[in-house]
């Protein structure tokens, strides 16, 4: 049993001095929706304990826009990133092997779900996404999946393409952007997105509208919700498929007991409350696949 013991010991010993030598960094992508050092602040917690964990320097990077996190997985600059599900189908369109899908995020009623929600200025007078018509209405970015894909899916079936329907449809930047944008005046209407769960005048529980209402950007009872779409899966947590597999594990079990080891950090990756972070698996995310390649007209 001794025997077995140090044999034990001295393969897991000599399997991590093999990833010391393989990777020499590691780098997570942060999606856009806010602006760039909020999401630095936010994420401090997460790249300070994924550096304790795997012994490599730990690097956060902001882009733009969701390509620039899709764009740095596909090319390998980036080797972990939470995900919107769009933006996951369009990595596995583009090159299937190029990420594993891990957890997502599980809320606080043990679904794994969330919304697209349309909403306007309390003030304005639109109460329906009827009322919205004629009006400037705000998506977050294309590669955003409650910030375009199905939003702009679902309001198109209902009525029709949406350059004619609204006066203007514009593209913000992130989700944030957008509720600011309504906020302020600068769009009619928009969407974002959250749980659902919860109370509205605290942001929902989780979700664009909690993080944005916790950091003071906008007063929930300033703006009102005007629609709702289906159930959209949660996006998932990737990682680099050529990565050691010792890696891997090491991700996949910090985040996955995150909730249990450190909730201030897991509330900061969740974008709010939740119950846990959940295995998932690419099977979860057929529909939004199917939903994107029709959008390519692939």
């Amino acid at each position: 049993m001794q025997k077995l013991l140090t044999a034990t010991a001295l393969t897991a010993i000599l399997a991590s001095s093999a990833v010391a030598q393989e990777i020499k960094e590691f780098n997570i992508g942060i999606l856009g929706g806010e602006n760039a050092q909020d999401r630095m602040t936010s994420n401090e917690c997460f790249r300070a304990k994924v550096e304790e964990a795997l012994g490599v320097p730990v690097k956060l990077f902001t882009p733009a826009d969701y390509d620039g996190v899709i764009q740095g997985l596909l090319g390998g600059t980036i080797d972990y990133a939470g995900l919107g599900a769009s933006g996951y189908a369009k990595i596995y369109l583009t090159n299937p092997e190029a990420v594993d899908v891990q957890l997502t995020t599980q809320n606080v009623d043990g679904t794994t779900g969330y919304y697209s929600i349309g909403f306007a200025r309390k003030d304005s007078g639109i109460t329906s996404m009827d009322d919205a018509k004629g009006k400037s209405f705000a998506f977050a970015d294309p590669n955003s999946t409650s910030g375009y894909l199905v939003p702009a899916a679902e309001l198109s079936a209902t009525y029709g393409k949406l350059e004619d329907y609204f006066s203007e449809v514009k593209m913000s930047g992130g989700h944030e952007q957008t509720i600011v944008g309504v906020a302020k005046g600068d769009f009619d209407a928009g969407v974002a997105w959250a749980d659902g769960l919860g109370n509205w005048e605290d942001g929902f529980t989780n979700g664009a509208f909690r993080k944005a209402a916790d950091a003071g950007l906008v007063d929930m009872n300033e703006i009102t919700e005007i629609w709702r779409s289906k159930l959209i899966p949660n996006g998932p947590f990737v990682i680099r498929r050529s990565l050691p597999q010792d890696v891997k594990d090491k991700m996949f079990a910090l985040v996955d007991t995150m909730w249990q080891t450190d909730p201030a950090c897991a509330y900061a990756l969740a974008a709010g409350e939740a119950k846990d972070f959940v295995p998932v698996k690419h099977e979860d995310y057929l529909g939004i696949v199917d939903a994107r390649k029709l959008q390519e007209g692939m």
